[in-house]
């Protein structure tokens, strides 16, 4: 197996082993007959139009690939979505809306994707971030169903939240919201991303009789922001904007607001004494949240760039998404934990041998992306979408996205909706409002983003029956995205969207079922 040192992809001097490596990673992988999947996976990143920077590499990839514009989490935390992005199943199938539950323990022995490929021949790798770790994933990252060697997390993750952060004020230490580093002061110096980073060029270049399907999950823009302090000179403040609408919409009900305690938590935003929980962020630390998560951004981007370097793109299927976005500041809220439209937006890139790049609006699931992967790959077998409540070990509740890679068009589907939710413990915000667990979620807010309209109801919920109450409402929402992006006013009063609200509702309850 090759193995080489952490590079620097700006300096010339390296440019013959980069180039050694790429040719010798087609050499590799040109006798394979079975396509290879590269799967990257981004902790907390935004839609890349909700950015006040341009993400180079990023909009590389997403000029050659198909950008699925309107593409939607299923719900806005990391181990729902992310589970639910790996089985191809919604929460409420998975029965997982916190951190605390293993489906195969709990619910059933539902096949993953990279189980799939596994199964049909893969090596799979799973590096980083992937499935959020601990009980979830069985604190094994679903090993060894899912993955062909065991998963790879980077040493240095055990100090994501340790005190490195300099008070430039005190000079002491602290567990910071923003934390620009100097790499030489950190342990082992060096960042977790780096670490991924280059255990994955090692894969892609590794030797092998087999088809790879390589999982990469990189956890920066996650809190804390901390990245090199480089990147933060990309940024100038003067350059950040403020939050379009960065106001509680009108009529808001109070069960869709959440408190971003996770935000509030960090020792840097402890000092500012905002008020629990409507308090609002000053307007200079709104700024520089803002600049320093696009700083952390561009520091990722960096690092999927060299990655991509290294990938035969001749034969390598490349898939790009986030498990949620995330609020800054936009509708006074901070993080992701809500059915707002920053929250659940996503790129969703699919850079596929022999398809040129275009862009799809049609609205579009993250549990779509596990059929289409099979359809791409001509591993489908026809495996059959999941009905409600279906506990075969093998289905799926999205569908292929390859019909709209081809023509969004001749293919769209007008028909086409995404499904997302949130649970909550109350109608008032509290201090577990943003991560409530099982025992203590009363009530589900289901939403439905159509093309034009974001409509969701905030019902009762049984969290030991996973039953739904349509008849008990805690709150309704209804934005018109085409006359207000976002999401400003809540219209579901509106004398005028009466009906709108009347069929909305009607498609949400038959699609999320009872």
């Amino acid at each position: 197996m090759l193995t080489i040192n952490k590079l620097n992809f700006n300096n010339h001097s390296n440019l013959v082993n980069i180039l050694l490596v790429i040719i010798l990673g087609k050499i590799n992988l040109s006798n394979t007959e079975k396509q290879n999947v590269l799967f990257i996976c981004v902790d907390d990143l935004r839609h890349l139009a909700e950015t006040d920077v341009l993400l180079p590499n990023l909009m590389k990839i997403a000029a050659k690939s198909i950008n699925f514009k309107n593409a939607f989490a299923q719900q806005a935390l990391c181990a729902p979505s992310r589970n639910s992005i790996l089985t191809g199943r919604r929460p409420d199938s998975l029965r997982l809306y916190d951190f605390y539950s293993y489906w195969r323990q709990t619910v059933g022995n539902f096949t993953t994707f990279p189980q799939f490929f596994k199964e049909n021949g893969y090596e799979t790798f799973s590096i980083g971030k992937i499935f959020h770790p601990g009980s979830s994933s069985n604190f094994s990252d679903d090993y060894p169903y899912s993955w062909s060697f065991e998963p790879y997390h980077p040493s240095t993750e055990i100090y994501k939240d340790a005190p490195v952060c300099e008070d430039p004020f005190t000079n002491k230490l602290q567990s910071d919201l923003i934390c620009p580093v100097s790499l030489k002061e950190q342990p082992g110096q060096t960042l977790p991303d780096l670490q991924s980073l280059e255990y994955a060029i090692n894969v892609v270049k590794r030797r092998s009789n087999k088809p790879f399907l390589l999982a990469v999950g990189f956890h920066k823009p996650h809190l804390p922001l901390k990245f090199p302090r480089r990147y933060l000179d990309k940024v100038p403040l003067n350059e950040v904007n403020l939050p379009r609408f960065p106001y509680m919409p009108d009529d808001l009900p109070l069960v869709a607001w959440h408190p971003w305690t996770d935000v509030r938590k960090r020792d840097d935003i402890k000092r500012l004494n905002i008020s629990f929980p409507f308090g609002e962020m000053p307007q200079r630390w709104t700024l520089k949240i803002r600049r320093s998560y696009y700083a952390a951004a561009l520091y990722v981007d960096d690092l999927i760039g060299q990655l991509m370097s290294y990938v035969n793109l001749n034969n390598t299927i490349v898939i790009l998404t986030s498990d949620h976005g995330w609020s800054l500041g936009e509708n006074g809220l901070w993080a992701k934990y809500s059915n707002f439209d920053v929250a659940l937006k996503v790129p969703l890139l699919f850079l596929v041998p022999g398809y040129q790049g275009r862009s799809v609006s049609t609205p579009v699931e993250l549990v779509d992306i596990f059929p289409t992967l099979l359809d791409l790959t001509g591993l489908s077998k026809n495996i059959p979408n999941c009905n409600h409540n279906d506990n075969s070990t093998l289905c799926y509740d999205g569908e292929s996205l390859k019909p709209l890679m081809k023509s969004d068009t001749t293919h769209r589907r007008d028909n086409k909706y995404a499904i997302s939710q949130y649970p909550r413990p109350s109608v008032y915000p509290k201090s577990d409002t943003d991560k409530p667990r099982l025992k203590d979620i009363t009530i589900m807010g289901y939403s439905l983003r159509t093309n034009r309209y974001r409509y969701t109801e905030w019902i009762s919920f049984n969290n030991t029956q996973f039953t739904k109450n349509w008849k008990l409402l805690y709150g309704l929402e209804l934005y018109d995205h085409q006359k207000d992006p976002d999401e400003a006013n809540n219209l579901y009063l509106a004398p005028k969207y009466k009906n709108t609200v009347k069929k909305l509702s009607m498609i949400l309850r038959s699609k999320v079922g009872v």
